[in-house]
């Protein structure tokens, strides 16, 4: 068992607590690191967290394993470098930042440590994300010429408070949110990013935010791609991959529909999982036996090339090439 400690006890924070206390054999929480503990003094009494509104002091802490992050993004590139420099392992709400410089020093200093890093990026572990991976991977489908990705939640509308609302720390609308969980599909699926041209809509007025965002990709590998989002709406998912010789398409986290020439489609259906305690017990898996986290180095990288340049092209209103890629 792998004893964490939770930095961060908003909605999500308190999400990923409840995924595993009580329920996983790899990975528990028995510290927190809040801003205000008066806020969180029923959560952290059921779940029966020490309490301290002091990261530093909590990684000195011998009988914390590792760390996992649920804090503002922009906080997240250096709360992983003194992680890192503590020899805690750390695993980190998405995006793991907002631009490639500051995710390069957390990634070296991951690697300079010896410590595993781990990101948050839930939708990999879907049953229909998964699926989709293995057919992409297999070559049934040829060579992928076009992905498309749509993931609405009105969630984002519900729950849009606090460091949410500063365009600081949430740009592109509902980018950070559920736009990035796309992006890091579609580089799991296709590969790097090249070149992005995205556009915001929004709605006025306020209070709640209703806009839609639509982001034109090229690959690397000159395949292209189209990802929306629209943030007030019911939560809908899909990722559909065109291949030379067929397409494969997730539909929400357990469907798939595979459509091949002079074939009916096939139609696939999975048991449903609880993808936040997957990916917190693949990343004790990696703290406890060095298994490699599901998602590499390279392909967080690329992810973070491709939200910044997603956000530059917002800005500009132009399109951007992604360096390097």
């Amino acid at each position: 068992m792998i004893n964490a400690a939770i930095v961060g006890l908003g909605r999500w924070g308190r999400n990923l607590v409840e995924a595993v206390q009580g329920k996983s054999s790899r990975l528990g929480f028995t510290h927190a690191v809040v801003r205000r503990p008066d806020a969180a003094s029923d959560f952290t009494a059921r779940h029966g967290l020490r309490v301290s509104t002091d990261y530093e002091r909590v990684l000195a802490d011998a009988g914390v394993q590792a760390v996992v992050l649920a804090t503002p993004h922009s906080l997240h590139a250096r709360q992983i470098i003194a992680a890192a420099r503590a020899g805690k392992p750390v695993f980190c709400e998405k995006p793991l930042a907002l631009m490639v410089a500051d995710a390069e020093q957390a990634i070296s200093a991951c690697r300079r440590a010896g410590v595993p890093l781990g990101l948050g990026y839930n939708k990999r572990f879907w049953p229909s994300m998964r699926e989709l991976k293995r057919i992409v991977d297999s070559g049934e489908l040829g060579d992928i010429l076009h992905v498309e990705g749509h993931f609405s939640n009105e969630s984002t509308r519900k729950f849009y408070a606090g460091w949410r609302e500063l365009a600081e720390e949430s740009p592109g609308g509902g980018l950070t949110a559920t736009g990035v969980h796309l992006l890091d599909a579609f580089v799991d699926l296709v590969g790097p990013v090249r070149r992005v041209r995205a556009q915001l809509i929004a709605r006025e007025p306020a209070p709640e935010p209703v806009d839609t965002l639509t982001v034109f990709v090229e690959f690397a590998n000159r395949a292209s791609g189209v990802l929306c989002g629209v943030r007030s709406t019911p939560q809908y998912w899909r990722v559909h991959v065109f291949g030379k010789n067929g397409s494969a398409e997730a539909l929400e986290d357990v469907d798939v529909v595979v459509r091949m020439s002079d074939a009916p489609p096939r139609r696939l259906a999975f048991e449903r999982v609880d993808a936040l305690r997957l990916e917190l017990e693949a990343f004790a898996d990696a703290v406890a036996s060095g298994v490699p986290y599901a998602i590499p180095y390279e392909q967080m990288l690329d992810g973070v090339a491709a939200l910044e340049a997603t956000i530059r092209s917002l800005e500009m209103k132009d399109s951007v090439v992604v360096p390097g890629r």
